[in-house]
């Protein structure tokens, strides 16, 4: 299952309160006997820095062996890095590790709070191999599209202004859904001049004063997807830059700003790139 939204803590919000770390403020929560969490979240771990990096993935009741080296392997950890003592890694091997440390516990519901802002892609494409056979339940909140298709059947949508939705097949399916339930939406807006919903609840754009032409559309849809694409090149270099900052507290707060304004860009734009598509697709 994908979580995909607007900005804002609401999301992380809701993870924690499906791990037990916060409790709702209306409701309950109802965690089966069998369900073991684990929870890949965007504060990290406190490790002992003592400690070898293969010792933290077997855990404090066992000694290391052979499955977590190939473990460790899997996630780009050589002989050397995997026996070194945690102190010495850098911040990009050290996130890493938080995430080996929380598969070898073996959870079978498995929380992941948006695992593409601090991963480099040697590791998320070593996560995706392994989310896909991946036998526990699998919740995933993330801006990344491309991830959540590779890895999630189901996602759910949150629009920032109080709706969710669930829609099986994945982000794609869920995008032609949205422009489906808007077209009608505009139509009546338009007749009636006042605001309205598509018939499950989604936001329906402004009416259009004008429509523009094909060619215009095609040409500003171009330089939505290379803006997209610009601020996505500038994403990737900032998460190498963060990863690489290791103890640098200053660095790590300035590239983490700037991370989430590339991030709230990206997701501006996308929003656009949704609007004039729809436009374009409108008889």
């Amino acid at each position: 299952l994908g979580i995909i939204g607007g900005n804002g803590t609401g999301k992380s919000t809701l993870l924690d309160v499906m791990a037990g770390r916060l409790s709702p403020r209306a409701g309950r929560v109802v965690v089966g006997a069998t369900a073991q969490v684990g929870y890949h979240d965007q504060l990290g771990r406190d490790f002992d820095l003592s400690k070898r990096a293969i010792e933290v993935v077997a855990g404090p009741s066992r000694q290391p062996d052979w499955t977590d080296e190939v473990l460790c392997q899997r996630f780009w950890f050589d002989k050397d890095s995997m026996w070194a003592p945690v102190g010495l890694l850098s911040g990009g091997e050290r996130r890493r590790l938080q995430l080996v440390a929380t598969l070898a516990e073996q959870p079978n519901v498995l929380l992941l709070d948006e695992p593409t802002n601090d991963l480099d892609l040697d590791t998320l494409r070593a996560l995706e191999d392994f989310l896909e056979d991946w036998p526990g339940a699998l919740v995933v909140v993330s801006h990344d599209r491309a991830f959540l298709e590779r890895t999630v059947a189901d996602v759910v949508m949150l629009d920032g202004a109080g709706f969710a939705g669930r829609r099986q097949g994945g982000y794609a399916t869920w995008v032609e859904e949205f422009r489906a339930a808007q077209r009608p939406s505009a139509t009546a807006k338009a007749s009636s001049g006042a605001p309205s919903r598509g018939s499950r609840g989604e936001r329906a754009p402004s009416p259009l004063i004008a429509r523009r032409s094909a060619s215009t559309l095609r040409n500003l849809l171009k330089e939505a997807e290379k803006a997209i694409e610009r601020l996505q090149r500038r994403r990737s270099t900032l998460v190498v830059s963060l990863n690489d900052a290791g103890a640098d507290h200053v660095a790590l707060g300035r590239l983490g700003s700037e991370l989430a304004t590339a991030d709230a860009e990206i997701s501006e734009l996308e929003e656009r790139w949704l609007v004039l598509a729809e436009e374009a697709e409108s008889p």
